[in-house]
């Protein structure tokens, strides 16, 4: 008798723990602390930047990710997904890509005339500050299944689904024409700066 009594003791302290955080003062007693283990970051590689990132777009897309199973109903293998993936893309020009021939300066140095690669895009980067899941249905079996094992191949799927549709919508936003603007603007003001009346910039490979 006296060990159950100790079990039932123990089991109603156990259940009680998880409960106290409505009683002010006592919760702390109970509660979860947090350490990090993490090692220290490592340096893999370091690589010489030329480009010049001149404009960054700020996205947002709701991704609706349904996955179903053949022949079973939704409630009891399937999962649906409602999530709000946030980023940036940004676009950059390449002036370490500039061909021999492609900067002309007159012998008085007062004009010049230069010709870059077209801006490109950059990968979309997710924000995870501003992306959440807004809900999650799973079957009855997914239950289960998140139950035993993590399974982070869901969350990833919503994240690369997230970054493609940013990335689409990067490519219709005019980024690239408002970096070359931009990168012109610069030059312009650069070379100005050092004497220059006349700053031409183009784009795209020289006219044959």
């Amino acid at each position: 008798m006296k060990a159950v009594a100790l079990g039932a003791a123990a089991l109603a302290l156990l259940l009680v723990g998880t409960r106290l955080s409505v009683l002010p003062g006592i919760g702390d007693f109970f509660g979860d602390t947090t350490k990090d283990r993490s090692g220290p970051a490592v340096l893999k590689s370091i690589q010489d930047m030329s480009s010049y990132e001149a404009a960054s777009g700020n996205f947002q897309v709701v991704v609706d990710l349904e996955k179903d199973a053949k022949f079973l109903p939704d409630a009891i293998r399937g999962t649906r997904t409602l999530y709000v993936g946030a980023g940036t893309v940004g676009a950059s020009v390449d002036l370490g890509k500039v061909a021999s021939d492609g900067v002309v300066i007159n012998k008085e140095r007062t004009t010049a005339d230069i010709r870059l690669p077209h801006a490109v895009l950059g990968k979309p980067a997710l924000d995870p500050d501003r992306s959440y899941a807004v809900s999650k249905q799973r079957g009855f079996l997914d239950r289960i299944g998140d139950f035993f094992s993590d399974n982070p191949s869901s969350e990833q799927a919503v994240n690369k689904l997230a970054a493609q549709h940013i990335g689409e919508a990067a490519k219709d936003s005019g980024l690239t024409g408002r970096a070359e603007k931009n990168t012109t603007n610069m030059l312009k003001g650069l070379l100005g700066s050092l004497g220059f009346d006349r700053v031409t910039v183009h784009y795209g490979p020289a006219p044959k």
